[in-house]
């Protein structure tokens, strides 16, 4: 079954722990820290469904290291993990966004916060509770199409039987989309001698065999369409980008009520992979826009010679 046959037939707008304005695909355009020091260059992305997040902060392009694992320096790969993806469930309260669950690439949270989120157009205000920081946030999900928000169980080799990944998630907020898969297996070692994903490339045992373990996960961030697919555009692993992001057919209806498996095809060898259902809906209208009293929308009129001499969208 097509994802397209899928949205159609299976309506599913799960437990809508989140608000309509906070769904979709946004993007960062500055963090600010209590200390007065802002970035405005970092490369982050937040995908939100119904019950899930998605989270992926990267390098700017020319800090980020391009080329297989195999031919990058210890210090490269340090910087490899140092990049940030994850996934988790998400749990809102009307005035605070908190996370649990999921699956990171890194070893520690590096976000323990929850956050105080308001949206006023398309702009999305984060505040840590501490006061730490805020983030601006924008959305980048255009005008309406698909919300699909799946947690990831598993996944197995079909004739084998063999554990491929476990956990992570996929979700479709119109024409953008993103996917997490986890580790096979969990990074082995003392907590005292693994505080940070680094720590895991220089501990002590086969090299080869710690860089597969570190590097065994991906956070990947795509932009496209259900009709055309998804294009990586930006990851954790390098190598992905510009592959697509799934294959959007070869969904099936899943052993247990709330489940769908799919088969897929990786490193050309067929995996099938297990899902479960947050939400499946084939049109949500994503917008820039939130409402205004009319007092307000009064005002910007009457003022509009001087607010609207330098508008533009973000």
């Amino acid at each position: 079954m097509h994802i397209q046959e899928l949205l159609q037939a299976h309506r599913n707008e799960g437990g809508k722990s989140v608000p309509e304005w906070m769904l979709g695909a946004f993007e960062r355009t500055n963090i600010t820290f209590a200390n007065g020091l802002s970035d405005r260059q970092t490369q982050v992305f937040w995908l939100q469904g119904r019950n899930l997040t998605i989270d992926l902060r990267l390098p700017i392009a020319i800090d980020l290291v391009k080329k297989p694992l195999s031919d990058c320096s210890q210090e490269e790969l340090l910087a490899l993990a140092d990049y940030e993806g994850w996934c988790a469930q998400s749990s809102w309260d009307g005035q605070q966004l908190s996370w649990s669950g999921g699956t990171s690439f890194q070893l520690h949270n590096r976000w323990p916060e929850p956050g105080w989120l308001r949206r006023v157009g398309d702009c999305m205000i984060e505040f840590a509770p501490s006061g730490a920081y805020v983030e601006d946030w924008r959305i980048r999900s255009q005008a309406s199409g698909p919300l699909l928000s799946l947690e990831i169980i598993d996944e197995h080799e079909q004739e084998s039987g063999l554990l491929v990944s476990t956990g992570g998630a996929l979700i479709i907020a119109g024409n953008w989309a993103a996917q997490v898969t986890g580790r096979k297996r969990a990074i082995e070692g003392p907590r005292s001698l693994l505080e940070h994903l680094q720590d895991s490339l220089l501990k002590q045992g086969d090299r080869e065999a710690n860089i597969r373990d570190t590097f065994d996960f991906e956070t990947s961030v795509a932009t496209g369409s259900v009709d055309a697919g998804y294009t990586v555009r930006y990851s954790t692993n390098y190598e992905r980008l510009g592959d697509e992001l799934v294959n959007l057919d070869g969904f099936e209806q899943g052993e247990s009520s709330g489940e769908l498996s799919q088969v897929l095809v990786k490193n050309g060898v067929a995996i099938k992979r297990r899902y479960k259902v947050d939400s499946l809906e084939k049109e949500f209208c994503f917008s820039r826009e939130t409402p205004w009293t009319q007092a307000a929308s009064n005002w910007y009129s009457q003022e509009n010679s001087t607010l609207g001499r330098y508008l533009e969208n973000q």
